[in-house]
């Protein structure tokens, strides 16, 4: 029997097909979730970054920004899912937590780390003349900043959101050192059946190939009609 045949048999005589499946749904499950999560955390991390006025807390809480920044950003993502899951958690008594949930939040994390430059670029390209022009129309910060900065600068960084996703979608490919049952695990059973790796990790290959092509298709189809927009 050769190796196409044994994968064959493997993926669709022996259901292995379902584990493919439920591995895809779990790879696109982390990578919008992350990506949700990173939005949310990020934009709130930039706002008071960006913030003119701060009183002490919030200088606190920006302080705690950039260290959270700094170690989401200088340490790989299988890292981070390492520390966090394997350390972390059993010193808090959380030894055991379910895998997926954990790798959502340490997904969203490290993109929230990312993203909170991405929208601070954004917030910082809009000309400040147009938060004079609010303030002088009577608008305090707060109001300067969530009608006229922030819509503006979460335009700019569309693009370089989408780029994000992207990135992602291919790094939760780790997902599987915490035994989450993603992609790379569906197809790592798969080969670990017959310990014959070399066509089960080709179609992997294949598998994350495509979902990146859609995905930059998607994001290329958007700036493009981002781009439509500013010329009116």
């Amino acid at each position: 029997m050769d190796k196409i045949e044994i994968f064959y048999n493997q993926l669709i005589v022996k259901g292995g097909y379902t584990l493919v499946v439920e591995g895809l749904f779990v790879t696109i499950l982390l990578a919008v979730c992350g990506l949700m999560i990173g939005i949310f955390v990020g934009t709130m991390l930039a706002i008071l970054i960006t913030k003119e006025e701060k009183n002490t807390l919030e200088y606190l809480l920006v302080g705690i920004g950039k260290l959270y920044v700094g170690f989401f950003r200088g340490t790989p993502i299988v890292v981070q899912l390492l520390f966090i899951y394997f350390v972390i958690l059993p010193l808090f008594g959380l030894a055991g937590s379910s895998a997926l949930l954990v790798a959502i939040v340490i997904f969203g994390l490290n993109s929230g780390a990312y993203v909170s430059e991405i929208i601070r670029g954004g917030i910082l390209s809009v000309d400040s003349g147009q938060n004079e022009a609010a303030r002088a129309l009577g608008l305090n910060s707060k109001q300067s900043m969530r009608f006229i900065v922030f819509p503006q600068a979460l335009k700019n960084a569309l693009p370089n959101l989408g780029n994000e996703f992207i990135t992602l979608l291919k790094e939760t490919s780790v997902a599987n050192y915490v035994t989450v049952h993603d992609l790379t695990y569906a197809f790592k059973t798969i080969g670990s059946a017959n310990y014959e790796y070399m066509i089960p990790y080709f179609f992997l290959a294949l598998c994350y190939l495509v979902l990146v092509m859609i995905a930059s298709f998607v994001v290329k189809k958007y700036e493009g009609k981002l781009r439509k927009s500013d010329k009116r």
